[in-house]
């Protein structure tokens, strides 16, 4: 049974599901409800002690809310309902910027590095690949220019990974020439393996499929 149903005449019921605090179960609810009503709210305790979920967290429920089509309605600690969210249609608004930033991340990266659902290990991006390459052609000690090191390792965007310098791999030794850092020399090793296995792996990749 709904915790709460209200009814105007030819119009669709409304539904609030309650919870003492936000939890996913009361999102569930809230959705299933979704089947009776197109009009349905969940509702819980807002304040201090309660619902850290929505304290921590709240632009991203609401996110979820509106794509969802549900509403939301806040209990204070004095009973006073707060309409925090209407129910209605989800319409989102493309990310132009973040659909290209998706796209130039998907065609600069080599390989799929990465174990899925991994949150702890540092993640081999398409930027982090180019420092690598830069790296490791200044893995002898070398002093390069910056233009040769473009040159050997065709990384266009090497003089904005040198400045930046992220990752502390690189030393500038004089305008526009650079060498690697003594944390550059103790790291690369690691990751250019890395990065060689998976070149190695996408070009073995492409000849199959040529093949």
């Amino acid at each position: 049974a709904c915790d709460v149903v209200a009814v105007r005449e030819g119009e669709d019921p409304i539904i609030v599901e309650l919870k003492d605090r936000l939890t996913l179960a009361l999102v569930l609810q809230a959705v299933d409800r979704l089947t009776m009503s197109e009009t349905v709210y969940l509702a819980f305790r807002a304040g201090r002690n309660h619902s850290a979920t929505w304290r921590t967290k709240r632009k991203q429920v609401l996110s979820l809310l509106r794509r969802l089509g549900i509403g939301l309605l806040t209990v204070s600690s004095r009973g006073q309902v707060r309409a925090v969210l209407d129910p209605g249609a989800y319409r989102p608004r493309p990310n132009r910027k973040r659909k290209r930033r998706l796209l130039k991340e998907f065609a600069e990266r080599v390989g799929d590095p990465e174990t899925g659902g991994s949150a702890t290990s540092k993640r081999l991006t398409a930027y982090r690949q180019d420092a690598i390459r830069c790296a490791s052609a200044l893995s002898d000690g070398e002093v390069l220019k910056l233009s040769l090191l473009k040159e050997r390792t065709g990384v266009e965007r090497a003089g904005n990974i040198l400045r930046e310098n992220h990752y502390g791999w690189f030393e500038r030794v004089r305008v526009g020439h650079y060498t690697l850092s003594p944390r550059g020399m103790r790291e690369i090793t690691d990751w250019s393996g890395t990065l060689t296995e998976l070149e190695e792996r996408a070009s073995d990749a492409s000849a199959t499929r040529t093949a």
